[in-house]
């Protein structure tokens, strides 16, 4: 069975941490490096190619949103799962716009993460739970 690779990219050490062990526990997931700042993602994705980047929006040096952008112009076929605190439309977009595929908020983000990154890895995006519904109901209204 072929591993999905993952960059963890979050200013927390305790969070990366956290995401690490989660990811370890599954068969097809596998942790390649960890990034403390967008700068560092940037810097890790030139060599190493992951397959998925989970990335949090609000780091230090260079955010979550700029990283995504770069990270894409040199590894297009990379998928960016952006990871926030915030659950608000305006950063669910802005993520989107950056190039993000999936968005996780991170309060309800354990149970979800192993399955957004397989749906990533398929070509597929993935959002938490309450944010697809929000984002129709507001497309509809325009």
């Amino acid at each position: 069975m072929k591993r999905i690779t993952v960059l963890l990219a979050d200013d927390n050490r305790v969070v990366r941490r956290e995401f690490r062990k989660l990811l370890e526990l599954e068969d097809d997931l596998e942790v390649v490096v960890e990034a403390k700042n967008g700068l560092q993602a940037v810097a890790l994705i030139k060599n190493l190619r992951p397959a998925v980047v989970l990335m949090d929006i609000a780091m230090p040096l260079l955010n979550g949103l700029h990283a995504t952008r770069q990270i894409l112009k040199v590894a297009p076929a990379t998928k960016v799962l952006m990871l926030s605190a915030q659950s608000d439309d305006v950063y669910v977009e802005e993520a989107t716009n950056s190039g993000a595929v999936g968005y996780l908020v991170k309060q309800t983000s354990t149970e979800s993460v192993c399955p957004a990154i397989r749906e990533l890895q398929k070509g597929n995006t993935f959002y938490s739970p309450s944010i697809p519904s929000r984002l129709h109901k507001r497309n509809r209204k325009k």
